[in-house]
């Protein structure tokens, strides 16, 4: 969501249109159509503010007359603005029908999920947006680089679903003036139907350029992931690869934080107590860092949380180079109005990238919006526990767990940043940051996404 000239909207939505009141019935309704752009855009904010602060605090009445206004301004193929409220309305009345449980399930007994539709929508979104085509040129560059000289590589993908990425690599390598390594890579995916694909085109590209290689598919969730599946063996440069995956392990950390009230308390005590950032007492005192006391959630080997349980798992396979992509965003906060707000703003940008890219008639615009934005949307607003997933966190969260797992960051690529620049010519309104060695991906001067380099520790 931004105005005119590409920056963000940042007014506040209550001091807009002072004359909606659910007192007043809906007799301007009619008028709301005639409002321009740039005002509906804004009324729109202000309606859906004020409809979900009142599905917050549980006013069903009052909730449900604002989304009657707002589903007259909405439309899932109008401009940006439109298309969000749309899917935004959705989602707060999902969350508003799980109070009658029996109606919800009614509602959604007769919906398919097919794994084949699944594979298109993100195939569209690799098609129709850069970030993962920035994400995979800057990794691969990053792995070529800590590759070198290596005459066995082996790649973990966790979640191996689109072969352009390995392809282009197997390329890369090929064209190395040392000849191309012996090349395994192991693809992670719950759908064998996805690592099947994989598996023949990159068993053919590999075949066509004479590369030895071999393609190890492993159909599991990440979360229940057996890390002695992977096969780790003696002598190969490992390498591991994340797109968009690790913040799904924080819907399981609630229970432990519940459980583990004071983890997180002890480790802000130790830090102050020693006056030092968590990156200087790791450099400076390593044993003491990794030997917390057992009621510290963070200890990398008191295996407490299933997020820090998986990192420090990766950590103990030695890995050369792990390249993580995340969100930047703050979904993961504990009050659903932050998570709201955060997402409206966050989605909101997602939308205008489509908007600035491809029209507005295209059915495959449309399915990106619904069946990847709009459930991760709803997701992030109907649902709680374990069964919200999106549980998107900034790169600054990420840095503290992965350093108390035990991995210290590396720089990513300088040729990996200047092939990024050079794929995002082609696209207006986006950019590429560095900072820290870490990779924004932005649009405009948000960034929405991270990229970053991570080596084990010893």
């Amino acid at each position: 969501m931004a105005q005119e000239d590409g920056s963000p909207v940042t007014s506040s939505p209550l001091q807009f249109f002072p004359w909606l009141s659910p007192g007043m019935g809906s007799p301007y309704s009619p008028w709301l159509r005639e409002l321009k752009s740039e005002e509906r855009g804004l009324c729109l904010i202000q309606l859906l503010y004020a409809c979900a602060s009142h599905v917050t605090s549980g006013s069903i009445e009052k909730a449900n007359f604002w989304l009657d206004q707002i589903s007259q301004l909405a439309s899932p193929d109008g401009d940006s603005m439109q298309r969000i409220a749309a899917y935004f309305t959705e989602a707060l009345a999902d969350r508003m029908l799980k109070g009658w449980p029996g109606l919800h399930k009614a509602l959604h007994s007769t919906k398919i999920s097919s794994v084949s539709e699944e594979i298109i929508v993100q195939r569209l979104f690799f098609d129709l947006c850069p970030f993962l085509k920035v994400a995979y040129v800057v990794t691969n560059q990053a792995i070529v680089e800590a590759m070198e000289g290596e005459k066995m590589v082996h790649i973990i993908d966790l979640h191996s679903c689109e072969p352009a990425q390995w392809i282009n690599l197997i390329q890369t390598l090929n064209a190395r003036p040392e000849g191309p390594p012996h090349l395994r890579i192991t693809g992670i995916n719950e759908q064998k139907e996805v690592l099947d694909q994989m598996f023949l085109q990159l068993t053919e590209e590999a075949g066509n350029l004479n590369i030895p290689f071999q393609f190890n598919a492993i159909v599991s969730k990440l979360e229940n992931l057996d890390i002695e599946s992977l096969r780790v063996k003696t002598g190969e440069a490992l390498a591991i690869c994340s797109v968009l995956q690790l913040h799904s392990f924080l819907a399981s950390d609630d229970d432990h934080r519940r459980k583990s009230p004071l983890a997180s308390k002890n480790l802000q005590k130790v830090l102050h107590m020693n006056k030092l950032t968590l990156g200087e007492w790791l450099e400076k005192d390593p044993i003491s860092a990794y030997n917390l006391s057992p009621d510290t959630a963070w200890s990398p080997l008191s295996g407490a949380s299933p997020t820090g349980s998986f990192l420090t798992s990766l950590w103990g396979l030695s890995p050369k180079l792990m390249v993580i992509t995340e969100q930047e965003a703050n979904h993961n906060g504990h009050t659903l109005m932050d998570r709201i707000m955060e997402a409206l703003y966050f989605y909101g940008a997602l939308f205008d990238c489509l908007e600035s890219t491809v029209s507005r008639a295209p059915m495959e615009r449309q399915k990106v919006e619904k069946m990847l934005f709009g459930e991760e949307i709803k997701n992030i607003i109907a649902c709680e526990g374990t069964e919200r997933t999106e549980r998107h966190e900034k790169l600054e969260k990420w840095v503290l767990r992965l350093e108390l797992a035990g991995f210290g960051k590396v720089p990513l690529s300088y040729n990996g940043m200047l092939q990024a620049r050079g794929l995002l010519r082609g696209y207006e309104g986006y950019k590429i940051k560095e900072e820290n060695g870490c990779v924004f991906i932005c649009w405009h001067d948000r960034p929405l996404f991270t990229i970053s380099g991570w080596r084990s520790r010893r």
